[in-house]
């Protein structure tokens, strides 16, 4: 006994010594463990295949002879698109070289659109998010030919953040500007790569930003349905909105998938 105790003595010592630097080791360890476990992701969650986007994509308009074509080419990962972090292009001059109308309108002139959505925004003291985001994203659009819209939905600074207000508030400026028939409810840190995410609305609600580069494209969870959602407008009046009673950030996702849930729209 007397020899395993002697034995035994220098680990014991090592331990009790470096036993805080071994405890902050190993949970680094397990924290990165958990983080980067590709089975803590969504491994199973609904989606629309490349083959079937325009057949279960919900149109504004009846097609015409002169219908405006939308290219789906089913792009490989390394086809992403990444905006410029440090636009120059002043927005004034951005508008009329894009043929912009006040108030962040555009449609195309040389054939008919299909599509006609009010893209919402909630906003507060983010401008060099806004200016990477509008520099990419009108771009983007003009290049799915969409009859769209932007609201900016700018919060006061002298209350608390309330993001799913702010989306309902938009929702009602919208309206009150023109019939839209989609409405996509999107945060300004976020940006579409891939040029096949098709702004217009499904028949039903469509989760626009499932994967991302943040959670290294993988959906952390299958309930998780925020960052940019599309609703027609019957869908979105169907559950009644966002609710008003969340302030800060989080919550209001879960809460509005719940909502959905209700209502047999998931």
């Amino acid at each position: 006994m007397r020899r395993l105790v002697n034995f035994l003595k220098p680990y014991t010592a090592f331990f009790l010594t470096h036993a805080r630097c071994l405890t902050y080791t190993i949970t680094t360890i397990l924290v990165l463990y958990y983080c980067l476990h590709p089975g803590r992701f969504a491994s199973h969650y609904n989606y629309i295949k490349t083959e079937d986007i325009w057949n279960e994509l919900d149109r504004s308009y009846d097609p015409k002879d002169n219908s405006c074509v939308i290219n789906i080419s089913g792009r490989k990962f390394s086809d992403l698109s990444y905006p410029d972090e440090h636009p120059k292009e002043e927005p004034s001059a951005m508008a009329r070289r894009l043929g912009i109308l006040p108030g962040g309108q555009w449609k195309p002139l040389n054939c008919h659109p299909l599509f006609n959505v009010a893209i919402v925004l909630p906003y507060r003291n983010r401008q060099k998010q806004l200016n990477i985001f509008m520099n990419y994203i009108h771009p983007f659009l003009q290049s799915q030919n969409l009859d769209y819209r932007i609201f900016v939905i700018e919060q006061s600074p002298l209350k608390e953040f309330n993001r799913a207000k702010l989306f309902n508030v938009g929702y009602k400026e919208a309206t009150r500007i023109n019939d839209f028939h989609c409405f996509i409810f999107q945060d300004i840190d976020l940006i579409p790569q891939n040029p096949d995410n098709i702004y217009a609305c499904t028949k039903l609600p469509r989760h626009m930003s499932s994967s991302v580069n943040t959670f290294r494209y993988n959906l952390p969870y299958s309930g998780l349905f925020g960052g940019a959602i599309a609703l027609t407008r019957k869908q979105f009046e169907k559950v009644n909105g966002f609710s008003n009673v969340y302030y800060g950030w989080g919550g209001e996702d879960d809460d509005f998938y719940s909502r959905l849930q209700a209502r047999g729209l998931e």
